[in-house]
């Protein structure tokens, strides 16, 4: 298969596994390997901060260390393959009152791994709630984050 074949199966998979929304069950060797190639923009065999920004918060969620910084590709299609990047769905009435321990910089990896992008600042309500907004799909969009990590987007 050629790079341009290879960029544009990638990217297409990529994108269908990125815009569906929440994922509910852990993704297939081929659709792990195609997010995998699709997130190495300069093909230099691992997967930076700076390229794959969405994968690198779902670890800091789940306090999973990153070595040197760099997502190798074993590392990540193993990931891929037990549901490290499937997005929980929120419980019913999220945003959800209560002591929420999380940093800002917690809520707003929280809203990253979830597919937001641009997180504006976010600011704790009186309710425990954090709030801001972010980018989604190309849409600004308001974004709530509670205690119990359920993030929710709202026009």
């Amino acid at each position: 298969m050629n790079t341009i074949s290879r960029l544009a199966l990638a990217s297409g998979a990529v994108m269908g596994i990125l815009s569906a929304g929440p994922v509910s069950a852990a993704m297939t060797d081929v659709d792990c390997t195609a997010a995998y190639l699709a997130a190495d923009t300069n093909n230099d065999g691992y997967i930076s901060e700076a390229e794959g920004a969405r994968y690198f918060a779902f670890y800091r969620v789940a306090n999973k260390p990153i070595a040197d910084g760099k997502l190798m590709k074993d590392a990540f299609i193993t990931d891929c393959k037990a549901g490290v990047y499937d997005v929980a769905s929120s419980e019913e009435g999220a945003p959800l009152e209560g002591a929420n321990s999380f940093t800002e910089g917690q809520a707003i990896d929280r809203v990253v791994a979830h597919g937001g992008a641009d997180v504006a600042a976010m600011a704790k309500d009186d309710k425990g709630v954090w709030r801001g907004t972010a980018t989604v799909g190309g849409a600004k969009k308001n974004v709530a984050v509670d205690y119990k990590g359920n993030v929710v987007f709202t026009d």
